[in-house]
């Protein structure tokens, strides 16, 4: 199905644009509105409810065994749809729910996290050199502006985090000269952009109104812009976003592999061993708490849990029989 020969997914999108809700937020409810109509054979949704939404969250847990966090992405959309769209709120929905996997988050040791970090260079190496070091999440990372850097404070303010939320986080000493000098060669960027006649950057659509001059400034620009200028699916202005997040994470990936590390690890590994090192070295989990944007201290927690896995949790029999 295309949603753009479909007038009522059209009418979805003008319902999501309206609220300013994130372009992956728009694609990823438009996407799973249209697997539920197909689902249910083409039907339109005003001719469905509670029962045939209930149908659908089972059959993506039981036959397509997805993870829980995207049976509850499927069921916000959903919630969306009705509420938000048709004016008709969904009532109990009953569904085999997905089952969330109990298992302990994947964290660098620090020889590693050193191993890596020498694998990679240029925005690749101080991206990820700030996940690690200040905690951040991939997204929260490459979607930093040149405003958001405090370098009195060595806070990084992050704004509009998962959840909605903001916090301030630490900005490691060791980084601020690397900062200093990237965002030189960034303003570079930004001075030939505004010469050719371009140098917006999108802002969300509340603060393009109030500031309809700061797309174009210094401040408002990300720190990590992308290496070519591009149109806005929305606006259709032309315009340098930040870089793709595919692109860091392959990154990554291939400088995990050439640093010789064996484990499932990926961008987000980062953010677990910052983490794990910081209650290593003796922080409160209430600050580590605070730094992750946790929002119940139970998620922190699960760190305290990889902590006690180590080594020195368990004395090993071994030596009482050698």
């Amino acid at each position: 199905m295309s949603s753009r020969k479909s007038p009522f997914l059209d009418q979805v999108r003008n319902a999501i644009r309206v609220r300013h809700y994130s372009i992956r937020t728009e694609k990823a409810y438009l996407d799973w509105v249209k697997r539920f109509i197909l689902f249910n054979h083409k039907r339109h949704p005003d001719t469905l409810g509670e029962k045939e939404v209930s149908a659908f969250l089972t059959y993506l847990a039981v036959s397509r065994n997805v993870a829980a966090s995207t049976q509850n992405q499927a069921l916000n959309a959903l919630n969306f749809l009705y509420t938000k769209v048709l004016d008709r709120p969904l009532g109990n929905v009953q569904s085999v729910r997905a089952k969330r996997p109990k298992k302990l988050p994947v964290v660098f040791t620090p020889a590693e996290v050193g191993a890596l970090l020498k694998q990679l260079n240029g925005h690749h190496w101080l991206a990820t050199c700030l996940m690690y070091g200040s905690g951040l999440r991939l997204m929260e990372c490459l979607r930093l502006r040149i405003m958001n850097i405090d370098f009195d404070h060595r806070a990084i303010y992050i704004i509009d985090g998962k959840g909605a939320k903001d916090r301030i986080v630490t900005l490691p000493d060791e980084l601020i000269l690397p900062i200093k000098r990237h965002m030189q060669s960034v303003k570079n960027i930004h001075c030939k952009d505004l010469n050719d006649g371009f140098g917006e950057v999108y802002l969300p659509n509340a603060l393009e109104r109030k500031y309809p001059n700061a797309s174009k400034q210094w401040i408002w620009q990300y720190l990590f812009p992308s290496q070519r200028r591009s149109t806005d699916p929305r606006s259709g202005k032309i315009r340098r976003h930040h870089i793709n997040e595919s692109a860091l994470q392959s990154a990554v990936k291939k400088a995990i592999r050439r640093a010789s590390i064996q484990k499932p690890a990926s961008c987000h590994t980062l953010r677990h061993s910052f983490a794990t090192h910081l209650l290593e070295r003796g922080a409160d989990i209430r600050t580590v708490q605070e730094q992750l944007g946790h929002k119940d201290i139970r998620t922190t927690q699960i760190y305290t849990h990889v902590l006690q896995r180590g080594g020195n949790a368990v004395i090993s029999p071994l030596g009482s029989v050698l």
